[in-house]
């Protein structure tokens, strides 16, 4: 047993996806989320087990919805789909599902196919992406072989596009998903050979017909980009663990927050909308600057909490000289609130 499978203890080991990576670099400097995620922590149930429990991620109604919905779309091999995307009468491979001991076998099948350029649609690909240091395997909703000889990454939503327009945090989301995809696809064809174009399939209006609109990823494949290098090595975050850190859910509470506390987070509101143990963090962070935002906390740097910062604006605290920058600003903004206040 390796050290992420100690980690992790008894429970069955949960795979990194997009959706995981794009909250991963969207917070780069959390240590607790690359641990966990890369020890296939169930965080869902992690914050049960310490009585934190989130309300993130999807109701049973949505899930439904969307299972229906794509199921709809790949029927009688992608004929819907072959319609909405106007890609005619071209090829389709359905390279199947396999348990994760056969990861390996299907990725060979993806990489075969899409080194021959042959035009179609590939239902079930597997792509791989090195995420700090660890090799993750990655699922496409599917992947379209263009004529012009240039893939395009096909995510499929269950979010309505109403009118032409849809949630614009839900469309943000998907496309940072599907970046990811493109970027997987990148490393293994090369640039020239995926385009960073995606197509978002949709449900139009409300009812279940299906829509599709074009995304331009390039903006999120440069952010991509740069949050993965700087993410710190899982080897070297791990090897710098106590060895009694452990996440097995048949642990005692206590035991399961204090290995908790040996890995450094780095809380800020946006994680209550990506990661399963935000409502923990925020606890935990509660006081403190950070827990006000990134924007407070690089204006404050050297500021810790709260209260430090009340009193360095109320001159009732002398900064340091490290401080000495926000505690100016802390004073200025005290006496323009005060000056609004009279």
């Amino acid at each position: 047993m390796n050290r992420l499978d100690r980690l992790r203890g008894t429970g069955k080991a949960k795979r990194h996806n997009a959706r995981t990576i794009a909250a991963l670099t969207g917070n780069p400097g959390c240590a607790r989320r690359a641990v966990l995620d890369a020890a296939g922590v169930d965080k869902t149930r992690l914050a049960e087990r310490i009585e934190f429990p989130g309300s993130f991620g999807q109701s049973r109604f949505a899930l439904a919805r969307g299972n229906a919905f794509e199921a709809m779309l790949k029927a009688d091999d992608c004929a819907l789909l072959r319609e909405t995307l106007a890609v005619g009468q071209v090829g389709y491979r359905d390279l199947g599902e396999d348990d994760d001991a056969t990861l390996d076998a299907r990725h060979g099948r993806t990489r075969k196919l899409l080194a021959s350029g042959q035009p179609g649609l590939i239902d079930h690909p597997l792509l791989t992406l090195e995420v700090a240091g660890q090799t993750v395997f990655l699922e496409p909703d599917l992947i379209a072989f263009q004529r012009e000889g240039r893939l395009q990454v096909v995510e499929i939503k269950s979010f309505a596009i109403v009118d032409g327009q849809a949630d614009s945090a839900k469309v943000s989301a998907a496309a940072v998903q599907a970046a990811v995809y493109v970027l997987a696809l990148r490393r293994l064809l090369g640039d020239e050979r995926v385009s960073h174009e995606v197509v978002l399939v949709c449900p139009e209006n409300f009812s279940l017909s299906p829509t599709a609109v074009v995304l331009d990823v390039r903006k999120q494949l440069a952010t991509l980009r740069r949050q993965l290098s700087r993410l710190s090595s899982i080897a070297e975050l791990i090897d710098g663990l106590p060895p009694s850190v452990s996440f097995d859910l048949t642990r005692s509470v206590p035991e399961l927050l204090e290995s908790l506390a040996a890995v450094e987070a780095r809380y800020v509101p946006e994680c209550l909308s990506s990661c399963e143990m935000s409502v923990y963090c925020r606890h935990e962070a509660a006081g403190s600057t950070a827990a006000l935002g990134r924007s407070v906390r690089e204006s404050l740097g050297g500021v810790e909490s709260v209260a430090l910062a009340l009193d360095l604006a109320s001159g009732a605290a002398a900064p340091s000289e490290e401080q000495s920058e926000a505690a100016a600003l802390l004073r200025s903004a005290a006496r323009l609130r005060a000056e609004a206040l009279s």
